[in-house]
């Protein structure tokens, strides 16, 4: 009987010890939502005035706010949750790959598969309001990057000023821009606080949401080798260094096994999309014609995003900004500039390189008087919400 009683107060003892655990996780999950809302409401509310702007243009012109926030990329990810990766790619007469939806990573249609059955409208608004969602766990994360850095002020400053870049729009389309940048920048959170294992499932994540996600690999597999050679924190630095590549790596694999051959996946880019790496001599080419032939406004926008990216990359660097943010920012710039093909599309690949932010962000928290940080976010959102509608209303091509 005495054994009896000692085992049932064991047992009481675990469950009041789980629940204090869990009261624990709600209360610290609790300071963080309240620290973190001034800019979570700041992002919402400059998304939203963006797509108010783009919903007054599309009524004028008679066009769906739901038809453009889920055309182009968000159609190949509807067509993957309802139809499935493609089986067999019969190759055009000239040998070459049509288009075929193996070059779209599977996170996010995954995650889109999962929601549709809770939500109504279907795939193609599931994949919207994913995206939405997905935008304010981004802002979080780069406000966790800028509170780490420097304040909350910092952080605050940083997710609003994500929210109002020049192809912001993609924020608010069936894209995974925003997905993408949720998991990079809380793996980058993590790896700032030395929690490694929590780094590389958030990198493995990324890695099955883009191809960017090298870049994330790179940043946090560095890292963690650096902590094994100066041996800090023990197995945990190892164990991100497994997790960081497998996702990236994983399916990269998997098309290749479903084509048959090794690198399956860059001949899916190359020969079907028209996409390859050439470190940017192609890019050097297409730049010249931009500046001597007449050509769209998103051709000028995309070349003073790319230039203005690279100058800020440089001004990263000056600002001592940790090095892991420094490698993640560079590899998707050089991802995005040194790629060959769809030149237009080159800004929006720059979406996710969030840290290029912070040099701006560092001069408007520092800035005296406060009318001057109003000012600049005036400025930058109402031209953010004015190209967005040009860019789904009037640019023929994908944003």
């Amino acid at each position: 009987m005495a054994s009896s009683g000692v085992s049932t107060e064991h047992r009481a003892g675990q469950r009041m010890g789980r629940r204090s655990a869990v009261g624990t996780a709600w209360a610290r999950l609790g300071v963080a939502v309240r620290a973190a809302w001034p800019a979570l409401a700041l992002y919402a509310g400059l998304r939203a005035f963006a797509l108010l702007v783009l919903w007054i243009f599309a009524t004028d012109a008679g066009r769906p706010l739901g038809e453009l926030l889920g055309a182009y990329d968000a159609i190949h990810y509807g067509r993957i949750v309802t139809d499935g990766y493609e089986h067999a790619i019969v190759a055009r007469p000239d040998g070459k790959l049509p288009l075929t939806n193996l070059a779209f990573f599977p996170l996010f249609p995954g995650l889109i598969a999962l929601v549709d059955p809770v939500l109504p409208g279907g795939v193609r608004t599931a994949g919207i309001l994913l995206s939405w969602a997905a935008g304010l766990a981004a802002a979080w994360g780069l406000y966790a990057v800028g509170s780490q850095l420097r304040d909350r002020r910092t952080g605050i400053v940083l997710a609003g000023l994500w929210a109002v870049i020049p192809h912001a729009l993609v924020q608010s389309m069936g894209y995974t821009e925003t997905l993408f940048t949720a998991l990079a920048a809380w793996s980058l959170v993590c790896v700032l606080r030395r929690q490694w294992v929590t780094a590389g499932v958030l990198c493995l994540l990324a890695g099955l949401t883009r191809p960017t996600g090298g870049a994330v690999t790179v940043a946090v597999g560095l890292a963690a080798l650096f902590a094994v050679i100066r041996r800090r924190d023990g197995w945990r630095p190892w164990v991100a260094g497994v997790l960081a590549p497998l996702g990236l790596v994983g399916y990269i694999a998997w098309v290749g096994h479903r084509m048959g051959q090794v690198d399956g996946y860059f001949r899916v880019q190359s020969e079907a999309w028209g996409m390859s790496y050439d470190g940017g001599a192609w890019t050097l080419r297409e730049l010249r014609k931009v500046l001597t032939e007449p050509q769209g406004l998103a051709m000028y926008v995309t070349t003073g995003v790319m230039l203005l990216g690279v100058a800020l990359l440089v001004l990263l660097v000056a600002e001592r900004v940790p090095w892991p943010l420094v490698v993640y920012a560079a590899v998707v710039v050089a991802l995005a500039v040194g790629g060959a093909g769809f030149y237009y599309a080159k800004a929006r690949l720059m979406v996710p390189a969030f840290p290029l932010l912070l040099p701006v962000a560092y001069a408007l928290v520092a800035a005296r008087r406060r009318v001057t940080v109003l000012v600049v976010f005036a400025l930058l959102t109402a031209f953010s919400a004015w190209y967005g509608a040009y860019l789904a209303l009037d640019w023929t091509r994908s944003p």
